[in-house]
């Protein structure tokens, strides 16, 4: 970096770019939602996600009827926890996928245009 002022500059940018960010998220949750409320669709989306969630739980209680001992309950319950979090987790993240694909495009699309204006500041066209 440069001495003096550049480091205000840089700073401002990088205010600007996580402003223009922030305006694309919201932007394009409001133009996938088309004016439902977000906790209503991210409870319908946990809420399809708990199928997963409790095939997750039956792989980890598995772990106990396939083992010959079964004297390893606590591994078995942690194993059931950990198989159902992540069916939960995978059944939410595809649910949501669409969501989080239109919030992803319009946020990238908004700091783009910054990015194309703090060119054009540092490196100004002239036409002459």
């Amino acid at each position: 970096m440069k001495p003096g002022g550049d480091s205000t500059a840089y700073l401002r940018y990088g205010r600007t770019l996580v402003k223009s960010g922030v305006s694309g998220l919201r932007s394009g949750q409001a133009s996938h939602l088309h004016g439902q409320p977000l906790s209503e669709v991210l409870g319908q989306s946990a809420r399809a996600s708990l199928s997963l969630a409790t095939i997750g739980a039956c792989v980890g209680v598995l772990r106990f009827y396939a083992n010959g001992r079964r004297d390893r309950l606590p591994r078995t319950i942690a194993w059931s926890v950990l198989g159902s979090a992540i069916g939960f987790c995978a059944g939410f993240v595809w649910k949501t996928r669409e969501l989080t694909a239109s919030m992803g495009r319009s946020s990238l699309k908004q700091m783009g245009a910054v990015r194309d204006q703090h060119w054009l500041e540092r490196h100004p066209i002239d036409y002459a």
